[in-house]
């Protein structure tokens, strides 16, 4: 599913998984819902692509799932230090699996393995650098 940026701006695309017991043998069935942008509070699993660098070998394009959404988030001021109370929550994976994409025109010093997360489940949680890029303003 390619989206172009306006498009982006109307609608997301939830992906919501519902899972089988093990012993049945079927696997993950997704189900798609549509919603305005604008409506869509929480946080799900999306399509994500992005360009795979390291130095000595050539770029590849993955197309893989990630987190996407928005979390509830806020601040108040409060009497003592340090003056403020926070509650800051972000998109960020529940669960994922790891995948490995093989980057071609690499040097023979350079291993041509990539390897990155497949998003499973996501939840509003704190940032925790270990998974995420997490910034402050």
């Amino acid at each position: 599913m390619n989206l172009h940026t306006s498009s982006l701006f109307f609608f997301v695309v939830v992906v919501v998984v519902v899972a089988s017991l093990p012993a049945t043998g079927t696997a993950l069935a997704p189900v798609t819902v549509a919603t305005a942008l604008h409506e869509f509070r929480g946080c799900a699993v999306r399509e994500f692509s992005f360009v795979a660098q390291k130095p000595g070998c050539k770029g590849l394009k993955i197309t893989t799932e990630a987190c996407w959404g928005r979390c509830h988030t806020w601040e108040k001021p409060v009497p003592d230090p340090p003056y403020i109370q926070r509650h800051h929550r972000v998109c960020t994976y529940a669960r994922t699996r790891h995948a490995t994409a093989r980057l071609p025109g690499c040097r023979a010093d350079v291993s041509p393995l990539y390897h990155y997360p497949v998003a499973l489940h996501c939840h509003c949680a704190a940032c925790s650098t270990v998974d995420t890029e997490c910034e402050t303003f």
